[in-house]
């Protein structure tokens, strides 16, 4: 008797222990007792169709409109500096003074030699002056006139070619005092006072940089730039280009920078080697904020007029695909393909393929569902679901 309750007990437990069972995979699979499915609640909403505005964001290199390399013409000791690196300095403002006594010593020379011609000068004349006279009453013949004439149109000479040699030696003597080409700032200067520098070597005392406008230069890839002129809509790259609306431009520090630019250049073919098109874009700087050599990023706004736009979490990732679930007519859900832009609005995919105007997804809690399942739709508010897309009034 005790062995035959014992097996009742036993029997009852593993009951009792299959029917839990049951009800917690009816329950996890969303099935009533009966084996009837039971309908989740689940979050829908329209897609998003009408105009969209994207950003596209290349890394750039900053250089000023004129970066001046400072090598001087002459050789000769630096004697003084008169800036310091990272100074404003104005066009015309001395940078550098050399000291080179022999173009000094030159100087001196030639100003003597061009007294010496001037002398020769005034000497010839008086001889031309005192044989003038006699020839002219037949004292003596004008044989002497003439000689008297050749030997000041010579001394003329000597005396011009002297002068052209003083101004030669006092230009070098000039080229020791180093000015600013333009207005700008003074970049990094690696010499110190009495350092000799040959101007045979071509190496530069410093870099001044005209910052007043700064010029961002990026590069797009050919993928990137066949989508891009697809956006924009237009016939032809050039044609893209010129449309582009204004540009930003977000700093290292990733503040923005207040002006805005426009793209001014961009290459006409793709470089073979890198794959991409270089492009330059124009910033006004009158503040000095952005340096030369800086490094950035360039935001280029593209707007595309009739779109279909869904929240990222409305997607899933299927052996390398993307794929959203539409809502079908009797509550079902069918899994449905999508090809999407590369740049992303926020939290939101611009498709381009896979779904039309009026076609209902769901927008969350996509990982639990799986293909043809009912579901309970869940409006969701519209506006703050596309609240990056839409027109604010």
């Amino acid at each position: 008797m005790p062995m035959f309750k014992f097996f009742n007990t036993t029997a009852l437990t593993l009951f009792l222990l299959l029917f839990l069972i049951s009800c917690r995979n009816d329950k996890k699979v969303g099935l009533a007792p009966g084996g009837t499915q039971i309908a989740q609640p689940y979050k829908v909403a329209p897609v998003y169709y009408g105009k969209a505005t994207m950003t596209y964001s290349f890394p750039c290199t900053i250089q000023g409109e004129q970066d001046v390399a400072i090598i001087p013409k002459v050789d000769g000791f630096i004697q003084r500096i008169y800036v310091d690196e990272g100074a404003s300095v104005k066009k015309g403002q001395i940078l550098f003074q050399l000291k080179n006594p022999q173009y000094e010593e030159a100087v001196r020379s030639v100003n003597a030699a061009v007294k010496i011609a001037e002398a020769n000068v005034l000497s010839a004349k008086m001889n031309v002056e005192q044989v003038r006279p006699l020839v002219e009453k037949n004292i003596i013949s004008d044989y002497a006139l003439k000689s008297n004439e050749y030997a000041l149109a010579s001394a003329e000479a000597s005396l011009a070619s002297a002068k052209a040699d003083l101004m030669n030696a006092q230009v070098n003597v000039g080229y020791t005092t180093i000015r600013s080409p333009s207005d700008g700032v003074v970049g990094n200067i690696p010499y110190k006072t009495g350092s000799l520098m040959n101007s045979a070597s071509g190496i530069a005392l410093t870099t001044v940089y005209n910052t007043a406008n700064v010029y961002a230069y990026f590069s797009i890839n050919e993928k990137q730039l066949l989508q891009f002129s697809k956006n924009r809509r237009n016939s032809t790259h050039k044609d893209a280009m010129e449309s582009i609306p204004e540009v930003s431009l977000v700093l290292a520090d990733g503040a923005t920078y207040p002006l805005k630019g426009k793209i001014t250049s961009y290459s006409g073919a793709i470089n073979t080697q890198t794959g991409s098109a270089n492009f330059r874009a124009t910033f006004p700087n009158p503040n000095g904020l952005i340096r030369s050599g800086s490094s950035a990023n360039i935001q280029i706004p593209v707007t595309i007029d009739t779109t279909v736009v869904v929240p990222q979490d409305a997607t899933f990732d299927l052996q390398g695909k993307k794929l959203v679930y539409k809502l079908g007519e009797k509550g079902n859900i069918i899994s449905t393909g999508i090809e999407v832009n590369d740049i992303a609005i926020g939290n939101l995919y611009i498709v381009s393929e896979g779904l039309k105007q009026g076609d209902t997804i769901v927008v969350s809690g996509v990982g639990s569902l799986r293909p043809g399942m009912q579901i309970k739709p869940l409006s969701v508010n519209r506006d703050s679901l596309y609240s990056n897309v839409i027109e604010k009034p």
